[in-house]
């Protein structure tokens, strides 16, 4: 009996582990700068799911080569791999205060007068991208943005959780596969979380058109000051570009 428990115990562990660690900052705001411009439940789980998508894959490649060939990170290579979370972080937030201004700025553009003739095409095309989630490029693909940041977030935590689970499972192959389920459980917990964060941005962008457009601009610039601040830590105080880095995997 013991040796059934034991096994299921570990691996329930990883799963819920897994969905805890995708309630980390710089995931949940990442996510929440994708999912802003959202407008349906099921659109917003499925960012969630792409993000752990594209994290398990890079979780599974970078940490079963930590675990299973001893793969030695770089203290420089490991810094930069964070660094280029805040990157994205900021690059995230700069895309979602432009569209948001771009939107502020057009609904405030007055039309000449005269009447405007809406054709039934017109009509469709308006539900269409408001089912999308907004206009432009960036708002009607959100779903390899989520894939691509999800990437970048688990090149960056691969090393950090790749070490902590080999210290705990020196065997390489159950290591392994405690590490897919981990990848499992925070696939799971960032659809749950995405679908959570994404309610208030849709319930406002069909009856609050000012609240949502103010909740769109609100988490852009979280993303860039988080951004701005992880940059700050991990490019000045651990010495990313300096001298002697210093690197804790995380």
């Amino acid at each position: 009996m013991l040796d059934t428990t034991a096994p299921l115990s570990i691996a329930l562990l990883g799963f819920l582990l897994g969905m805890r660690h995708a309630t980390d900052p710089d995931h949940v705001v990442a996510v929440t700068t994708i999912v802003s411009s959202e407008r349906r439940f099921v659109a917003a789980t499925r960012v969630g799911v792409l993000w752990g998508l594209g994290h398990t894959l890079t979780v599974l490649i970078v940490g079963a080569s930590i675990i299973l060939f001893k793969l030695a990170i770089p203290t420089r290579v490991g810094l930069a791999m964070e660094f280029a979370v805040a990157v994205v972080l900021i690059l995230l937030g700069t895309g979602s205060a432009a569209r948001f201004c771009r939107n502020l700025f057009a609904g405030s553009a007055k039309p000449p007068s005269g009447v405007k003739i809406v054709t039934q095409a017109d009509r469709k095309n308006s539900i269409t991208e408001r089912e999308r989630g907004g206009s432009g490029l960036a708002a009607r693909r959100p779903f390899p943005r989520s894939f691509a940041v999800g990437l970048v977030h688990g090149l960056a935590g691969s090393a950090a959780i790749a070490l902590i689970i080999l210290s705990a499972i020196p065997e390489p192959m159950w290591a392994t596969v405690y590490l897919s389920i981990f990848c499992i459980g925070t696939m799971v917990g960032m659809g749950m979380i995405t679908t959570a964060i994404g309610m208030p941005f849709m319930l406002a962008s069909r009856r609050m058109t000012r609240v949502h457009q103010l909740l769109v601009m609100g988490s852009g610039f979280l993303s860039i000051g988080f951004g701005l601040f992880l940059a700050w830590q991990i490019g000045i105080n651990d010495h990313l570009f300096g001298v002697t880095p210093i690197w804790v995997p995380h």
